[in-house]
C-alpha cells in the first residue's frame, strides 16, 4: 500500500493543502507566503527523503503565527493518516545534526503518543521578518498531530540561523530513519503490545 496522504485544512485564518509520500525521494514545492519557513521546510523533505508538497494562505496582514502553527498541524496530520497502523516502520531515531558552528540533536519516537521537549535557544528574535519563536511552535503543533514524541535541543550554537535550520534538519534525519520500513519486521507493529497507540 503506498504511504501517501493529502490533508486539507480550512479555517477562518488559513487554508492549506499538504501532501505527502513517506517513501518518496525528498522532492518538494513549497508555498507558504513565508520565505524562511518555506526554507526549513524544503529542508525538511530533502533530508527525509519525504516528498512534500505544501500551499498555504493566512492572515500574514496580522503575522506568520497562524500559517506557521496550522501548517505544522496539517504536516502533522498528513504524517498520521500516511502511517496507517505503523506495521514496519522502524518507529525510533535520533540525529546529531552539525552546521558550522551549532549542533542540534534531535530524538523522535513514532509511538502514537504526542509529546514535545524543545530547547533550542535564540539569540535574537527575528531572522530577517521570521519570528523566531514560531519555529517551536511548529515543531509542537506536528509533534502534536503527528502523535510522535519528538525531542531537539541545540547543544550549542552561533547564528540563529543555523540554529533553527539545524533544528529542521535533525527533525528530517531522525524523522526519515524512523518512519522507514524495517525489512526484518515488515509485518509487524513495532510495540509489544502489539500496536501503537493513536
Amino acid at each position: 500500500m503506498p504511504r501517501t496522504a493529502k490533508i486539507v485544512r480550512q479555517t477562518n485564518e488559513t487554508s492549506i493543502t499538504v501532501e505527502i509520500d513517506l517513501d518518496g525521494k525528498g522532492r518538494t514545492a513549497i508555498a507558504t507566503g513565508v520565505g524562511f519557513f518555506d526554507h526549513m521546510l524544503d529542508q525538511l523533505g530533502r533530508h527525509s527523503l519525504i516528498d512534500i508538497t505544501i500551499t498555504a494562505e493566512g492572515d500574514r496582514h496580522i503575522d506568520d503565527h497562524h500559517t506557521v502553527e496550522d501548517t505544522g498541524i496539517a504536516l502533522g496530520q498528513a504524517m498520521r493518516e500516511a502511517l496507517g497502523d505503523k506495521r514496519g516502520i522502524t518507529r525510533y531515531a535520533d540525529a546529531a545534526l552539525p552546521m558550522d558552528g551549532t549542533l542540534t540533536r534531535a530524538a523522535i519516537d513514532v509511538s502514537g503518543r504526542p509529546y514535545l521537549v524543545f530547547r533550542a535557544p535564540f539569540a535574537t528574535p527575528k531572522i530577517g521578518s521570521f519570528d523566531t519563536q514560531l519555529v517551536e511552535e511548529f515543531f509542537r503543533a506536528f509533534a502534536m498531530n503527528a502523535l510522535v514524541t519528538l525531542h531537539v535541543e541545540t547543544v550549542y550554537g552561533d547564528n540563529d540561523h543555523h540554529i533553527a535550520e539545524s533544528c529542521f534538519k535533525a527533525l528530517a534525519r531522525c524523522l526519515g530513519t524512523a518512519v522507514a520500513i524495517d525489512p526484518r519486521r515488515a509485518d509487524e507493529v513495532p510495540s509489544t503490545k502489539g500496536r501503537l497507540a493513536e
